[in-house]
């Protein structure tokens, strides 16, 4: 039952993204922003506060994943620009994205909050 409504949250939260995210079809390096969105869709209860104090495993493993196919300045950017606007959008709360690397045990650079400043990726 609970991977149900896992698969039906997550259908839901991929249609409202491509509705209010501005995609297009340009590949961010390794990683598109499609893929990027789709990575972190496991930790979207986590950062909006809607779930668990700590994110899931596989929340985690997309966060880690996505760091590494960002793997370079201007990827990093690119994909920041890409999650700042879905951020804003699915009430991303700051300091639960802030909290987000430390409780993964990853060094995360490319951040998913919807007040960075993408320039100052590095």
């Amino acid at each position: 039952m609970a991977g149900k409504k896992f698969i039906s949250l997550s259908m839901l939260v991929m249609i409202l993204g491509m509705l209010v995210t501005k995609f297009d079809a340009r590949q961010i390096d390794d990683v598109s922003c499609t893929s990027a969105l789709f990575l972190l869709l496991p930790c979207l209860p986590f950062l909006q506060g809607a779930g668990p104090a700590t994110p899931t495993s596989y929340c985690c493993v997309g966060a880690n994943d996505l760091n590494q196919k960002a793997d370079s300045t201007q990827s990093r950017r690119d994909v920041c620009n890409c999650l700042k606007p879905a951020a804003s959008r699915f009430g991303v709360k700051s300091d639960r994205s802030t909290q987000l690397p430390k409780l993964c045990n990853i060094t995360l650079n490319v951040p998913f909050d919807p007040s960075v400043d993408c320039n100052t990726v590095q």
